[in-house]
């Protein structure tokens, strides 16, 4: 399969797919790809994310942990997979937030030619100004992510997945 049939398709509709009905639709992707459109994961998972205090990332993270062992117990490839993303971005956004207060990490807008693409497309990164209260945030997702990503099953579907779509 080529590399380019492995990337996440967001030229699909996920506002009309059900992908658990669909499932031979999912890519995983990299990273967070996906994660605030694959339905109905998303709409299982996003009310329970959270991270403004360490006490609200911990029963969010628990939570959508619990959320990706109930996806095991249903051989849901998918659901595992999305509730990972969603302990991932648990990770990246506090991480964001413990090093820009404001969560903007770089400075100016966004050029109208590469809106929508991450990256600092030529403008400066502003000055860390570290909040130690999100960084623990980050660190209580980083443990259940990495729970979820290191977990043998999910790992072992994982790859049977990518083997078998992509």
């Amino acid at each position: 399969m080529k590399t380019e049939d492995r990337k996440f398709n967001y030229h699909l509709d996920y506002r009309e797919l059900n992908l658990r009905e669909q499932p031979e639709l999912y890519r995983v992707g990299k990273g967070e790809q996906g994660v605030l459109l694959v339905q109905p994961y998303k709409s299982e998972i996003l009310p329970h994310w959270r991270f403004k205090t360490p006490e609200i990332a911990r029963e969010s993270s628990e939570k959508i942990y619990e959320l990706f062992l109930d996806y095991k117990k249903k051989e849901d490839f998918i659901g595992m997979d999305m509730a990972r993303k969603f302990l991932q971005m648990g990770v990246t956004r506090s991480r964001r937030y413990a090093n820009h207060r404001t969560g903007q990490k770089y400075d100016g807008p966004v050029p109208d030619d590469k809106k929508g693409r991450s990256g600092s497309h030529g403008r400066d990164q502003l000055p860390l100004d570290v909040d130690p209260v999100k960084a623990e945030s980050a660190a209580i997702f980083r443990e259940k992510y990495l729970q979820a990503r290191e977990d043998p099953e999910y790992k072992q579907l994982r790859k049977e997945w990518q083997e078998k779509y992509g």
